[in-house]
């Protein structure tokens, strides 16, 4: 038995998925935006690659990304970054292949058809391997509770907007093929992103598929889709959003008025590309990036002075609001994000969340290396 079953059963787990998964925060008078872009210096730019190199077909479902340096993490004029978007500091990216949406349900399908994998929300759990992990002499939950299961959103009245243990229930039988719950089916949304994808489950299929996941440079990179100083990938303008991304409609997050025609999940590429011919980059589901989630990490880069070249990563997790925690950066915001209260669908949006992680709206997408050997998930 891993770390998440333990995570998992934890009520206190809930609270920590809801305060730093959901990303969001309410929205007040703006105050006056720090500059995060640095002076300009005459520091000449690293080359990177570019091109397709010659004898490398672009694969099905996926598009080229050029490489090139910019600025990662939150742009000046934006009014709703966050702390740990900041300071934004240069890095450069070689060019890569990335998929053009979000994993669906029908490429995991196929996955766990031909491996037989079977995802962290659906296995069985083990007490004698959980209790090896919690403190001596606790008491073991009743069988009924020991079941797998995942998290789900409960649309309600929710009563304290900073409780977000009110919107999320741990559903027993929760799963990417019963993404709402017991009665729940994936049947005829094949082509909708698949969901409640703990990390290890994410890896396993890149593995499956010759690929990996993105770094959060990449990530961000291909997000931009060219434009280097927008606070969205479509420009600054937010009104915008509701025709560009997926998110919540209504009051949120006790009703949600369907308007966009979508409660959660949307079939993938249903809204807009970015410059790139990328959909989904900012709604949906969150999406798993490789890299560590460390608070310091964009202040440590930028202390450098130095231009990173394909970043990797904080060498080690820390979060300071929970010095335990273990976690990967996510990107993108989700279904859940409202434009009157939640900014996650910000390009320089960066939330934590633990390995073992399971929700109802988070996903991926994949990238590959400019390399000869490829195979085809669809």
């Amino acid at each position: 038995m891993n770390k998440g079953n333990l995570i998992r059963f934890s009520f206190n787990f809930l609270l920590v998925v809801g305060v730093l998964v959901m990303g969001c925060k309410e929205k007040t008078a703006p105050k006056a935006v720090e500059a995060t872009q640095p002076p300009v210096k005459k520091e000449t730019p690293i080359t990177v690659l570019t091109k397709i190199p010659e004898g490398i077909e672009v694969p099905k479902g996926m598009v080229w990304i050029p490489g090139g340096n910019f600025y990662q993490g939150a742009v000046a004029n934006d009014p709703m970054a966050m702390g740990h978007e900041k300071p934004s500091h240069p890095v450069a990216v070689d060019g890569f292949f990335i998929d053009v949406s979000e994993v669906t349900n029908a490429q995991y399908a196929k996955f766990t058809k031909e491996t037989g994998y079977i995802t962290l929300a659906e296995r069985k759990i083990d007490w004698e391997e959980m209790k090896k992990q919690l403190p001596v002499g606790t008491p073991k939950p009743h069988d009924s509770i020991l079941q797998p299961g995942s998290l789900v959103f409960r649309e309600g009245m929710v009563t304290n907007l900073q409780d977000y243990s009110q919107w999320w229930k741990w559903t027993i039988g929760a799963n990417w093929k019963q993404p709402n719950g017991p009665g729940s089916s994936i049947k005829g949304k094949d082509n909708e992103p698949v969901v409640h994808i703990a990390y290890e489950d994410a890896i396993a299929y890149c593995e499956w598929a010759g690929r990996r996941l993105p770094t959060e440079a990449e990530w961000e990179y291909a997000a931009r889709g060219g434009n280097g100083n927008g606070i969205h990938f479509w420009g600054d303008d937010v009104d915008s959003l509701s025709k560009n991304a997926n998110t919540w409609t209504g009051e949120f997050p006790r009703t949600n008025d369907q308007s966009d025609g979508y409660v959660r999940r949307a079939p993938v590429m249903s809204y807009p590309p970015n410059g790139y011919g990328l959909h989904d980059m900012a709604g949906n589901v969150w999406e798993w990036t490789s890299d560590w989630y460390n608070s310091n990490y964009y202040k440590e880069q930028a202390a450098t002075g130095k231009t990173q070249r394909n970043p990797q990563g904080a060498s080690r997790a820390f979060n300071s609001i929970n010095p335990y925690a273990v976690e990967k950066v996510i990107k993108g915001g989700s279904f859940l994000c409202s434009a009157s209260y939640c900014a996650s669908y910000r390009i320089s949006s960066r939330m934590a969340t633990s390995l073992d992680s399971g929700l109802e709206h988070l996903g991926f997408r994949t990238v590959l290396d400019a390399q000869p050997k490829q195979k085809d998930p669809s």
